[in-house]
């Protein structure tokens, strides 16, 4: 990989397994149509069955032809393993062809069983978050991110950290206005921040953590009942802090003592695990044991309102298999939606079901 990304990698896979965890310990994943659960193809006798679907035109082609030649410019030999297949939807691009004509180009499509083995496909999001920020506290931003420390032993926890156990060190790389903005930077692994002096953002990746353990303040949201578990999303979350002292804030997020520092990088862009930047809404996270990094799918992904609520609207999506996670696993993909506050805001609903089919020779 270029610039130095394989640690923004390894926080990938710790990240996803936290997503995972918030999840699976507030009960959302429901057998409810209200998460764009389909009942139409019946019981699945393997992972995948190839038939001809009958779907609209992927919405995001132009987004999905900007993917791959991300692709061809950075990860060559990605592109040369999987040279025919999108060398054929190009093909398959210009002819205008269905999505039942992909024979015409050589090419077959298999439909994944989902994670109930008929057809439902669990779709998670993430996303990149701008955060603004000062070079020096001033005012509200007081709020310190931190660089790795080197050589210093036992890493202090987050209450120590606010407490003060790093300042004076030089460790420090920005200040924020917000304690709830730097952790939700934390739980992505990265984000652009924006110092408002006419300069470009500079991307903040992954550079450690403490070493302390991870809790999620997800469920301790749900179990003092400040949040619904059928409502609890990163966005709820934010909503939730939004309306409290800072000092709620402080005492909430001290209960997790994981810590995750950070790097700068200039002229970034954000990769996945192939070292491939991503493109908002045509590269997906998946379990490389069942789709290999590289694989191009077919998505039909349920569409949500600004509540969060599905409400029977779908779109066909062409996408690209380019990241990993260690709780990504089986009939699920997660879905890049971009960078900024409209993106994270989706990111944190999704939690819903789709059908996707894998585009194979």
């Amino acid at each position: 990989m270029k610039r130095n990304y394989y640690t923004v990698i390894s926080f990938k896979t710790w990240l996803i397994m936290l997503c995972a965890a918030m999840i699976m310990l507030t009960g959302c994943q429901s057998n409810s149509t209200n998460q764009g659960r389909q009942f139409i193809e019946g019981r699945f006798n393997a992972p995948f069955t190839a038939n001809k679907p009958h779907l609209n035109i992927p919405v995001n082609i132009s987004d999905y032809i900007n993917q791959v030649a991300k692709i061809r410019t950075n990860s060559p030999a990605l592109y040369r393993q999987n040279e025919k297949i999108y060398r054929a939807i190009d093909n398959w691009i210009n002819q205008s062809l269905g999505t039942d004509e992909l024979y015409k180009v050589g090419l077959s499509s298999y439909e994944m069983a989902g994670q109930d083995e008929m057809g439902n496909v669990f779709l998670t999001g993430y996303y990149t978050p701008v955060i603004k920020a000062r070079h020096q506290p001033t005012g509200k931003f007081k709020h310190p991110i931190y660089r790795m420390p080197n050589g210093v032993g036992k890493l202090p926890t987050r209450e120590q950290i606010y407490n003060g156990a790093l300042a004076g060190k030089g460790l420090e790389i920005a200040y924020s206005d917000s304690l709830m903005d730097n952790f939700i930077m934390e739980v992505q692994g990265s984000a652009y921040i924006d110092f408002e002096d006419g300069t470009p953002l500079v991307f903040f990746c992954y550079a450690g953590k403490n070493g302390s353990g991870y809790t999620s303040i997800g469920r301790l949201l749900v179990e003092q009942g400040e949040i619904p578990k059928e409502k609890m999303s990163m966005q709820s979350i934010r909503d939730w802090a939004d309306r409290q002292s800072e000092k709620r804030v402080h005492d909430l997020l001290i209960k997790n003592r994981s810590f995750v520092f950070f790097k700068q990088q200039y002229n970034a862009e954000v990769k996945g695990a192939a070292g491939v930047p991503l493109i908002a809404n045509a590269s997906v996270a998946s379990d490389k044991t069942l789709i290999p990094t590289g694989s191009v799918v077919l998505v039909d992904v349920p569409l949500l309102d600004n509540d969060g609520e599905y409400r029977g609207r779908r779109e066909i999506r062409l996408m690209v298999a380019l990241d990993v996670g260690g709780a990504i696993k089986g009939q699920h993909f997660d879905l890049y939606l971009g960078i900024g506050d409209q993106a994270g805001k989706q990111a944190g609903y999704y939690k819903h079901y789709g059908r996707a089919w894998v585009i194979q020779p």
